[in-house]
Parts: structure tokens; sequence; C-alpha cells
């Protein structure tokens, strides 16, 4: 089965001269869904994991798939101010301005050996930001799983200067 042809691809979106890649067909998609989760838990069955953290939003769906097939808890990484509890939280740089992603103060211990799943690695930002919180936090970040890369934002790159094994089940070229 080929993942890459489950994957639609909106143009124009969220602006023109966007090509969005949506995930949502491969999702409903029963086998699609199962071979992308199985693509991205393989790599990991037998290591030493204690937790996937997934960023909002589809890193949820697939974080939690993954989670429940290692057998093993989850953490949600989210935007500023969603989470209820206390939190602790990581800003970024944005193209103009700054975000925040946050996870509760007692997700991680320290130590944990934590998986990062999303869906999709384009500039990096976010996912830099949530791997730096998670070491913070005092979690060691084992690997960086998403289901699309894009390489030409450097997204890819950006994680691995940072130190990290990054795994993209397809690529789609250009934005």
């Amino acid at each position: 089965m080929d993942i890459k042809a489950k994957i639609r691809t909106i143009p124009d979106h969220p602006k023109p001269g966007i090509l969005f890649r949506d995930i949502t067909t491969l999702l409903q998609d029963a086998a699609g869904f199962r071979k992308a989760v199985d693509e991205l838990v393989q790599p990991h069955a037998g290591v030493r994991i204690g937790k996937v953290a997934g960023i909002e939003a589809r890193g949820f769906i697939l974080g939690g798939a993954v989670a429940h097939q290692l057998s093993i808890g989850f953490v949600p990484v989210r935007k500023q101010g969603k989470l209820p509890g206390k939190t602790i939280g990581q800003e970024y740089e944005l193209e103009y301005g700054t975000d925040c992603v946050e996870i509760h103060a007692d997700a991680i211990e320290k130590g944990d050996q934590v998986l990062l799943v999303d869906d999709l690695i384009a500039t990096g930002g976010t996912a830099a930001a949530a791997i730096q919180l998670i070491e913070r936090a005092g979690g060691v970040v084992v690997g960086s799983s998403f289901v699309i890369g894009l390489p030409d934002l450097g997204g890819q790159a950006r994680l691995e200067a940072m130190g990290q094994k990054v795994r993209t089940l397809v690529e789609f070229e250009g934005e």
C-alpha cells in the first residue's frame, strides 16, 4: 500500500501558494491508517521508550495510536493555555512573532525516554520547541517520527542539527 497516495493535497490552503498535505484521507482509510501507525512503531519495537509525545492536533491521533501499540504512556504537547493544571512551556519563533507549546509539569520524569510524533515536519519550529520542552522537563528524546516530510523547508535538517534521529514515512517536494 502506498501511504503517499492516501494523502490529499489541497492547493492554496491556508493561503495562496501553499499546498496543504492533508492526512485526514489517510486516517479515514483503515488499512492506510494501520500501515502508517505500524511504520511509525516498527523502528521502535523493543527499544526502551517510556512515553510518546504528540504535537497538537494530528500528533495526538498518531501519537496516541503509537503509544497504544508500544504499550506506553502518551504526553500531549499543546498550544499555550489549553492544558488544565500546572504546565511548563517553550516559546519559539514564528515568521511574524512567537508562539508557545506546553506540557503538564508532571508529564515527563527525569530520564524518561520519549518518542516525538506528529503528522508533518515542515520548518521544524514547533517540533524543535517540543524537543527543547521535553528535555527541559528531564526527558531524553530518542527519536522524532512524522508521516510527512517537506525536505525543502528544512525542518528535518534543523532537528538533525539538534542531534535528533528523524524518521518520515513519505516526502513531498516543495511546500
